[in-house]
C-alpha cells in the first residue's frame, strides 16, 4: 500500500511543480520536456525489460542445470544453519537455500546480472511455499530487506567507471563502500529480525558476522600497501573468474550427474523468458513515475532546499551536491548512474563530492526497483513493511557514506 502512495505521490508532486514553474516563468516547454520524460521513459523501460530477458533465459537456463543436478540441494545443506537463523519460517533443507546462497554470493561480488536472475527464482521459490499468494511472507521479506541493502564487496562497476572518466586512484573507493553497505545490510537484518522476533544472537549467524567484520579489516590493511591500479585489476579478474567458474560448475556438474545438460538449460531458459514477459509492466510504471519526478524539477527543488536548510543551521554543505544521487539510488540505478557519472564530471572524478556520489552508489541497490521487479514477477500486491524497512536501511547507508567520505576524503 505504501508503495501505491509514493508512486502516486511521484506523478502528482512531478504533475504539480511543473505547472508552477511554467505558471512562474511563462515558458510551457517544460510541459515538452515532461512529456518527452514520460513517453521516452515507457520505452526505456521496455527496452531494459528486452535486454533484462536475455540475460534471465541464460542463467536461469543454467539455474535449471545446476537444479537438476543437485547442486542447489547440496549448497542448501551446507548453508542450513545459517539461514536457519535469518529464515526459521522456511523448512529446513529447502532446495530454495541453495538458490539464495548463490544470489547472496553473486551481490558479494557486483555480479548483478547473475544476481537478478538468481534471485527471480528465490522469490519463485519462496512463492511455493507462501500459503498467501497475494501477500508477503516474512521470508521473501528478510531476502528482499537483505537484496535492497546491496551488500557488496567488490564494486566493479563504479571503479571502471572512475578509471574511464579518469579518476588517478580508481579503486580508493573500494573500503569506505565496503563499510557503508555493510552498515545498510546489517541495519536491514536487525531491523526485520526485530519486526519478525528473530533471535540473532546464535554462532551460525555471529561466526560469519565476525568473519566479515576480520575481512574487513584484512582489506584494509591490504589496500593500504597495494597500488590502487593494481587492486582494480584484481578486482575486475576476480569477478569474471567468479563468474565463469560458476558457468563452469552448473555445467560440469550436470554432466557429473548424468543429466542431459543441453535440455535442461532449455527448459529453464524458457521459463526466464517468461518472468521477463511478466515483470514489464512493473518496471514502466517505477521508471515513468522517477522519470516525470526529475523532468518536472522537483528533484532540483529538493535539493536547494536541503542545502539551505543545512547551511542555516551551520553545518558544512560540500556533500549537498551529492544529495540527487543519495534521492535517486533508491529509485532507479540508471537514473543514480547517471546523475554519479554527471556529479564526477562536474566536480572532478577524484573530488570530494565526486568520491561520495561513488560510495553513495555503491552503498544500497535500488529499492523500489528491486521491489517492483521481484514483488511484481511473483504477483505479490501486499508488500508489508518491507518497503519501510529498506528505506530505513538506505538511510542509514547513505548517512554512513557522508560520514566516511568526510573521515576519508575530507
Amino acid at each position: 500500500m505504501l508503495l501505491n502512495y509514493i508512486w502516486v505521490a511521484f506523478f502528482l508532486i512531478g504533475i504539480l511543480v511543473g505547472v508552477m514553474r511554467v505558471f512562474a516563468s511563462g515558458d510551457a516547454t517544460l510541459f515538452s520536456e515532461m512529456g518527452e520524460a514520460l513517453l521516452g521513459t515507457a520505452t526505456t523501460a521496455f527496452e531494459i525489460s528486452l535486454g533484462l530477458a536475455g540475460i534471465l533465459t541464460l542463467w536461469q537456463g543454467l539455474l535449471t542445470v545446476a537444479e537438476k543436478s543437485g547442486l542447489v540441494a547440496r549448497f542448501a545443506k551446507r548453508s542450513a544453519p545459517f539461514f536457519g537463523v535469518l529464515f526459521p519460517s522456511l523448512p529446513k533443507g529447502a532446495p530454495v537455500l541453495g538458490t539464495m546462497l548463490m544470489n547472496f554470493s553473486a551481490n558479494l561480488l557486483g555480479l548483478d546480472n547473475a544476481a537478478t536472475p538468481l534471485g527471480l527464482q528465490t522469490m519463485k521459490e519462496l512463492q511455493a511455499l507462501n500459503p498467501n499468494k497475494e501477500r508477503a511472507s516474512d521470508a521473501m521479506i528478510m531476502f528482499l530487506a537483505i537484496n535492497a541493502s546491496g551488500l557488496t564487496l567488490i564494486p566493479i562497476t563504479i571503479i571502471m567507471f572512475r578509471y574511464q572518466l579518469g579518476s588517478a586512484s580508481p579503486a580508493d573507493i573500494f573500503l569506505p563502500i565496503l563499510l557503508a553497505t555493510g552498515a545498510s545490510t546489517l541495519t536491514a537484518i536487525l531491523l526485520v529480525a526485530w519486526k519478525q522476533r528473530i533471535n540473532l544472537a546464535k554462532w551460525p549467524f555471529l561466526l560469519p558476522l565476525g568473519l566479515f567484520i576480520a575481512l574487513v579489516v584484512g582489506l584494509s590493511i591490504l589496500a593500504k600497501g597495494a597500488d590502487k591500479e593494481q587492486l582494480t585489476s584484481y578486482s575486475s579478474a576476480i569477478s569474471n573468474v567468479v563468474l565463469l567458474g560458476a558457468v563452469a560448475l552448473f555445467i560440469g556438474c550436470g554432466l557429473w550427474a548424468k543429466r542431459n545438460v543441453y535440455e535442461d538449460f532449455i527448459e529453464g531458459a524458457k521459463g526466464g523468458f517468461q518472468t521477463a514477459v511478466t515483470i514489464i509492466p512493473y518496471i514502466v510504471a517505477i521508471l515513468v513515475a522517477v522519470a516525470l519526478f526529475r523532468a518536472s524539477g522537483a528533484m532540483e527543488w529538493l535539493t536547494m532546499g536541503v542545502s539551505w536548510l543545512v547551511g542555516s543551521v551551520g553545518l558544512d554543505t560540500a556533500w549537498v551536491d551529492a544529495l540527487p544521487t543519495i534521492l535517486m539510488k533508491p529509485l532507479s540505478g540508471s537514473g543514480a548512474r547517471g546523475l554519479m557519472i554527471d556529479t564526477m564530471s562536474t566536480y572532478g572524478t577524484d573530488s570530494f563530492v565526486g568520491r561520495l556520489a561513488c560510495i553513495v552508489q555503491g552503498t544500497t541497490d535500488t529499492t523500489f526497483y528491486v521491489l517492483a521487479l521481484y514483488y511484481g514477477s511473483v504477483a505479490i500486491t501486499k508488500t508489508r513493511y518491507t518497503l519501510g524497512v529498506s528505506l530505513f536501511a538506505d538511510a542509514v547507508g547513505a548517512v554512513t557514506a557522508v560520514f566516511l567520505a568526510y573521515a576519508f576524503y575530507g
